[in-house]
């Protein structure tokens, strides 16, 4: 099908399958509705599932907007090992045995809670991190000697699901984490504080932001995406955790010409405007420094609830 313009526009949750890149569920998406303007929020490495938002059409302006600053996942951490990449794709480059401590809840939960809090981390050799222009990843392939810079991080929760052997000792942990954090890290981290080795062996994303997992949608499932575009479409308003204007029928004609209506100058918290549940304006005010910005969508974004509507009198 030729891309162009489908006259849709709205964000929806993917549940990215294992073996594909961010890049190619968004390539599909296009394919599958003829549409050049498509988008996601938050790269998922190829290796791991889970939640990925993307964008159609107009509503790709959105995404630099949302609220996606805290990430949930579910992790496997196999010990005994350290890998190029520090996960199962990489080859082994160190090896150690592993303690005894490790295989016991007490002693795992110990370790997982060292780990929470602000610091910093030292991103994966192969990562989109960039360096003198490039990604680091390029580099790496190329045999590289890579000294990347850390890069401040916040772990706010973690939880020891299950201890296995499978035969090497394998942690199932959960993670809360802020945004820029990564779990190969971590898992590399945690193996040498222990005084061992250890990589990721799997990773699905849980959460991004205010998204759920819940609210994903398989890639088999949006088969049908032009026509249920409006049953799958997520509420913008809620993902973007904004205040609320629902727009009188003389004032949209006015937004839609790139005009706000005057309430909006007396607003300190970001606004989301809205007329018979689309989204047609989206004042963005800066909570550091108070500067504003406005994106406008003349044809409206799909997805506004009903039940997610108060007016600001």
């Amino acid at each position: 099908m030729k891309r162009g313009s489908s006259g849709l526009s709205f964000l929806v949750g993917v549940d990215k399958p294992l073996g594909l890149s961010s890049h190619a569920v968004v390539d599909k998406i296009r394919n599958l509705l003829g549409e050049k303007r498509v988008g996601h929020g938050g790269t998922l490495d190829p290796l791991a599932s889970g939640v990925l938002l993307i964008g159609v059409g107009p509503a790709t302006r959105l995404l630099n907007y949302l609220t996606l600053d805290t990430k949930a996942y579910r992790a496997q951490i196999e010990f005994g090992s350290q890998t190029s990449t520090d996960d199962i794709e990489g080859e082994v480059i160190a090896s150690s045995e592993v303690p005894q401590e490790l295989f016991e809840p007490q002693g795992a939960e110990a370790l997982l809670s060292s780990f929470l809090g602000k610091q910093s981390q030292v991103p994966p050799n192969f990562s989109a991190v960039h360096v003198d222009g490039k990604r680091a990843y390029d580099l790496a392939r190329k045999g590289s000697e890579l000294n990347l810079q850390a890069r401040a991080i916040e772990v706010y929760r973690t939880e020891l699901l299950e201890i296995t052997r499978r035969p090497q000792l394998v942690w199932d942990v959960y993670f809360s984490v802020s945004k820029g954090s990564y779990i190969r890290s971590l898992a590399r981290d945690i193996g040498l504080k222990a005084h061992t080795q250890a990589h990721l062996k799997s990773l699905r994303r849980l959460k991004s932001g205010l998204l759920d997992i819940a609210e994903c949608n398989s890639l088999d499932e949006l088969s049908d995406l032009t026509e249920s575009s409006a049953r799958r479409a997520l509420d913008p308003v809620t993902l973007l955790n904004s205040e609320i204007y629902l727009l009188e029928d003389e004032e949209l004609s006015k937004v839609q010409n790139g005009l706000l209506p005057s309430v909006s100058k007396s607003l300190k918290r970001s606004c989301s405007f809205v007329y018979a549940s689309k989204l047609y304006a989206y004042l963005h005010i800066d909570k550091q420094t108070n500067n504003r910005e406005t994106v406008f969508f003349p044809e409206g974004i799909e997805g506004v609830q009903e039940c997610t509507i108060k007016k600001i009198s």
